[in-house]
């Protein structure tokens, strides 16, 4: 077989859907929770800087602050097994749905992982059997997984709703800083608003990052232009806008496997091999 006939089958055979799907939910991931970090870090430090002295007025928030970092580790080694196993089950799937329909070439990565999910050929040697026997189990229990798409699209579709929570609440930051930015805006071009730059101001406990008895709790005037210009209100701002985006992505791709899944496993119910094959 020359070389282009044998990158031709690769090609074919190869799950464009769950490859998209997987880069751009490690991608995804990877924004949002990098990001997403390194903002909870910055937004703690503004507020003990400039919003409050008092260490038990945002004692709370620095609990919830430590949550979602640890939160956020957790998510970034979920989504890292979790799309491996995604992208393994897309390889399985569309080599079976594409030799359904006779266009099947396998890849050198379907027959590894075929022969892995199959248990593989026995080992020889005094070793041999007892390797088989451990890879067996191993392969079996992979094997349960692999060969039931119908598995992945109802996680999947799940996992798909609780991260539009996740989605919706990264909005949350990304508004509160836009207009506490809006804001300085008009604070530094006092021509287009009719209100005293005195009485413009960003006050934390309106959103309930701080108590409603946190003092001062708001900065207003100059005060709070002085504090959007610092490196750290623009880094922090940005940072959650670029976590916002991750969030955007990671959903996106989470749709994309729903949709990828859902039609292998239809193609191979339609065509009488049910859930197993």
């Amino acid at each position: 077989i020359g070389l282009l006939e044998c990158c031709a089958r690769c090609l074919i055979g190869a799950p464009f859907a769950s490859l998209v799907a997987t880069g751009l939910c490690f991608f995804g991931v990877a924004l949002f929770c990098g990001c997403g970090h390194e903002a909870l870090t910055g937004t703690e430090q503004l507020i003990e800087t400039y919003f409050s002295k008092n260490y038990q007025d945002y004692e709370f928030l620095i609990d919830v602050i430590h949550g979602f970092q640890y939160f956020i580790y957790g998510t970034a080694a979920f989504f890292f097994l979790y799309g491996s196993l995604l992208l393994a089950e897309g390889f399985y799937t569309t080599g079976a749905v594409r030799q359904i329909f006779g266009d099947y070439r396998t890849t050198i990565f379907g027959k590894g992982l075929s022969a892995t999910v199959t248990g593989g050929p026995k080992g020889r040697g005094a070793r041999g059997p007892q390797r088989a026997h451990s890879w067996q189990r191993v392969c079996h229990c992979l094997g349960k997984w692999l060969g039931h798409p119908d598995k992945f699209v109802g996680i999947t579709y799940v996992l798909t709703i609780i991260w539009l929570l996740v989605f919706a609440c990264s909005a949350v930051p990304v508004y509160i800083y836009f207009n506490t930015w809006t804001t300085c805006q008009s604070i530094g071009n006092p021509t287009k608003t009719s209100a005293s730059i005195g009485t413009l101001c960003a006050d934390a406990r309106m959103y309930g990052v701080l108590p409603w008895n946190a003092f001062p709790g708001k900065v207003c005037g100059s005060n709070l232009l002085s504090i959007c210009k610092t490196s750290e209100f623009q880094m922090t701002f940005h940072l959650f806008i670029a976590a916002f985006v991750g969030a955007a992505a990671t959903l996106v791709s989470l749709v994309t496997f729903i949709i990828a899944a859902t039609y292998n496993f239809a193609v191979l119910r339609l065509m009488g091999r049910g859930t197993k094959f």
